[in-house]
């Protein structure tokens, strides 16, 4: 049964897309003129990824479920081919010391930002797809044959969770990682699947946390700044401190829109991964709260959407993909706050970049589709 899209959804992504692309206009103005010698470049490279963002969230706005259910493991093929080009020497580029990027015609394109809505359709598909066989006899019925169950579900899933994991590893790319394999576990568990296996697989993924934190070096030291702030202030624990010395200064009410002093070269990667500091620098407490209130309310409706969706597709996908957004958000908050280690991950809607805002557009009408035809 065709329903009406959540409108309250819709108002929502735009809100925090035009929010997002009038902070970035003011905070990227600086960097701009002094790399480029005008203001506008980096805005002007961030609305031409979003008008490609809306045309991809139109496409998945239109795209039938039942197409795009057939669709996702070629999206995921096509995605693991692009995440192979990354390590070709003509075509892949690293930059600070992480190759996660492919660069053609001046630009630069990063698969990992789409692998996580396609790993999220194509499991979403899978699990759809294997319960819906086993539908007349139940999830129960299956659910007894342990050893059934474990060897067709848990070990695809996690060998599917091992092949993600080996591509972000040799990308250090550690943060997308943990966002994607939270996502996966939301649709795992969404399914309808024994809950030890989320919980084994949660364990599992944290102590491999540990592992990987404990063997690189930069990894630890951005533990240790978590633990311990003032570690370091003018090294490895320099961002973060500035990062609180923005929010700090901003007061209640914050210095006036673009009116940051850290923005000029003192707050690392101010436009990418510190761009809430800036926020509370320039709009205070209020804007911040303002900012967490908007993306509140769009995650709370997009559980709405897979709550009511009918369709199991729609349903699992719709809770990955919010998951997705929703542990992103919170870990780039976090980060800046101190009350997560440096995270190194975009702010949905308002971090400067290109294929996360892409990712992020194509999400939303694909929510926006479930809630019409879910």
């Amino acid at each position: 049964m065709r329903r009406g899209i959540n409108y309250y959804f819709l108002l929502l992504a735009a809100l925090l897309l035009g929010a997002g692309s009038l902070f970035l206009a003011t905070l990227s103005a600086p960097a701009s003129m002094q790399a480029f010698g005008n203001t506008s470049y980096y805005i002007f490279h961030q609305l031409i990824a979003i008008g490609i963002g809306l045309v991809m969230a139109l496409i998945a706005f239109k795209i039938p479920l039942h197409f795009l259910k057939k669709m996702s493991l070629p999206l995921l093929a096509l995605n693991v081919v692009l995440l192979i080009i990354v390590f070709l020497p003509i075509l892949g580029t690293t930059h600070w010391g992480a190759r996660r990027w492919i660069s053609f015609f001046g630009m630069s394109l990063q698969p990992s930002e789409f692998l996580k809505i396609t790993a999220i359709l194509y499991l979403s598909a899978w699990l759809s797809t294997k319960f819906s066989e086993n539908h007349k006899r139940g999830l129960a019925a299956l659910a007894k044959k342990t050893w059934q169950h474990f060897i067709k579900i848990y070990l695809p899933f996690l060998f599917l969770l091992g092949t993600i994991s080996a591509f972000l590893y040799f990308q250090k790319d550690m943060s997308t990682l943990g966002v994607i394999i939270l996502s996966l576990l939301a649709v795992y568990f969404a399914a309808g699947t024994p809950l030890w296996h989320t919980v084994l697989s949660f364990l599992g993924g944290a102590g491999g946390a540990l592992l990987l934190i404990k063997i690189e070096p930069y990894r630890m030291q951005r533990f240790l700044v978590f633990l311990h702030p003032d570690t370091d202030p003018l090294g490895i624990g320099f961002q973060l401190r500035q990062s609180l010395l923005a929010i700090g200064s901003g007061g209640i009410f914050g210095k006036g829109l673009g009116m940051s002093i850290q923005k000029f070269n003192f707050l690392p990667q101010a436009m990418g991964d510190s761009v809430f500091p800036i926020i509370g620098e320039e709009l205070g407490i209020v804007g911040c709260a303002a900012i967490i209130i908007l993306f509140l309310l769009f995650f709370w409706q997009g559980i709405k959407i897979a709550k009511n969706s009918t369709d199991k597709f729609g349903k699992l996908a719709a809770m990955g993909i919010v998951v997705w957004l929703s542990a992103q958000t919170f870990m780039n908050i976090a980060s800046s706050v101190g009350f997560w280690p440096l995270a190194g991950i975009p702010l949905p809607f308002f971090s400067y970049g290109g294929s996360h805002i892409m990712a992020e557009l194509a999400a939303v009408g694909l929510l926006l589709n479930i809630s019409k035809n879910g």
